[in-house]
């Protein structure tokens, strides 16, 4: 991505943390777009311009990013309910619906996402789609018990799975030890319908559809920055 893209979405991520006040609950989301946010977090807190804040971090990478900032971190043990998520997408539809998952951290973004009260996601124009699947392959988190089970159901819906793998070829392993199977389905017209046909599924643990979640998104875009409301 070239420097004035990457420049536009840092601007984009710390917009969206002007939305942060001092005394919030807070989501950290996952991501080249995300850890923006984190970082300016992170200052903001340091200068003591944010004060009594808590997070929750949506992997165990921003978990500890966050740490090495200072940011407090706390758990859903302490604070059922989250005031802003500040997070990344892989693609936007017209509706804000969302694929996520291309960093693998897909499960705890959703419920990071379903704990929060106003979910902001910052993306760059190359991630807006008529349709989801347009751009991007739909990422689905599964037990490894019977992973090949799911590679058939998911032909039998329309798609084109493939078992992720990491950089070094292995296969690529969740935070939480499972895999990835990562499914294109072309344009998907209907994402409420195949949610429930995967949710059906035993060894699904969970899918990229984030749907209705978004409150907001804010798109970097050569010609400045946009904001999308719900």
């Amino acid at each position: 991505m070239n420097s004035d893209k990457t420049n536009l979405k840092k601007i984009a991520a710390e917009k969206a943390v002007e939305q942060i006040k001092s005394g919030m609950v807070i989501g950290l989301g996952v991501g080249s777009t995300a850890i923006h946010a984190v970082n300016k977090i992170g200052s903001l807190i340091e200068s003591g311009e944010l004060k009594d804040i808590s997070a929750i971090a949506c992997s165990k990478a921003t978990h500890d990013h966050a740490q090495k900032l200072g940011i407090p971190l706390t758990s859903f043990s302490e604070d059922r309910l989250i005031d802003i998520t500040i997070d990344g997408a892989d693609e936007v539809d017209a509706n804000l619906n969302l694929i996520k998952g291309g960093g693998g951290a897909l499960l705890r973004e959703k419920i990071v996402a379903q704990s929060t009260l106003y979910e902001i996601i910052v993306v760059d124009d190359s991630k807006i789609s008529k349709y989801l699947g347009e751009k991007f392959y739909l990422p689905i988190e599964i037990l490894k018990f019977g992973w090949e089970t799911h590679m058939k159901f998911l032909e039998s819906l329309g798609g084109e799975p493939t078992l992720r793998k990491d950089d070094s070829g292995h296969l690529y392993e969740t935070d939480q030890s499972n895999f990835i199977i990562d499914c294109n389905f072309g344009p998907i017209k209907n994402p409420e319908s195949l949610a429930k046909e995967l949710e059906s599924r035993a060894g699904i643990i969970e899918h990229g559809l984030f749907l209705g979640l978004a409150k907001e998104v804010i798109v970097a875009s050569s010609s400045g920055i946009k904001t999308i409301k719900k």
